[in-house]
């Protein structure tokens, strides 16, 4: 076990951080071990699931990789000597598809519920049909921290589990974490529904100024010397 610097609590040997505190331990403690650290990284490894994500870089640009390897990069902007901190960070793909639909792939279901009918309540409430705009920037901005913390929650409560072996915990860390692989046709629904929109607006004929009266119709020549007289 491992004690905590901070509160004394009593830790697993392979936890990077404080099950009651959630500080970080020091590098130096977690290198003396270094399968625990193999092992800790597997856990979250596990958790992310072996799929792709949608990436981006100034230097490499647009790119579909590992999501083990860019969550990894990101997740490391949040530890801290005193604790995890929130640090600003961009994921593109809850801006790009509904925010709602990230959330659900990534499986934090209240999240999911939350920004979907965040947005409906917004426009319904001020009348904006750009206010989905800004949960959308909101939700991009967030998501890296809260997707952490969602982790980290799962791997905590799977780890304060008693009476599990190893291959029951990665069993468990592969149920509760990973994605929901039918969310991909969601979005590619959801697209096809935005382009038909479009398009069914953007052949709407004009529509015409006034509705006059045929003349062949009922008090249509009536009307035009009426028209005439004033």
């Amino acid at each position: 076990m491992r004690a905590c610097g901070s509160c004394q609590q009593q830790n697993p040997d392979d936890a990077l951080f404080c099950l009651r505190c959630g500080k970080e331990f020091p590098p130096e403690a977690a290198s003396a071990a270094s399968p625990e650290m193999d092992q800790e990284e597997q856990n979250w490894r596990t958790l992310i699931g072996p799929g792709n994500c949608l990436q981006f870089t100034l230097r490499g640009g647009w790119s579909w990789k590992p999501a083990w390897d860019y969550y990894r990069r990101t997740f490391q902007r949040f530890h801290s000597a005193q604790g995890p901190r929130f640090s600003l960070t961009w994921n593109w793909a809850p801006f790009l598809v509904e925010p709602f639909l990230w959330f659900l792939y990534r499986k934090m279901y209240l999240f999911a519920f939350v920004y979907f009918i965040g947005p409906i309540v917004s426009v319904f409430l001020t009348s904006d049909i750009t206010v989905p705009i800004v949960w959308s920037i909101i939700a991009s901005a967030s998501a890296n921290y809260v997707y952490y913390w969602h982790l980290r929650d799962l791997l905590l409560k799977v780890k304060a589990r008693t009476g599990l072996d190893h291959v029951a915990r990665m069993r468990q860390l592969t149920d509760e974490g990973g994605v929901q692989p039918y969310v991909f046709w969601l979005v590619a629904a959801s697209l096809l529904l935005k382009i038909g929109v479009f398009f069914a607006v953007l052949g709407e004929p004009p529509l015409e100024e006034g509705f006059p009266l045929p003349d062949g119709e009922p008090g249509g020549e009536e009307m035009e010397g009426r028209r005439m007289i004033l």
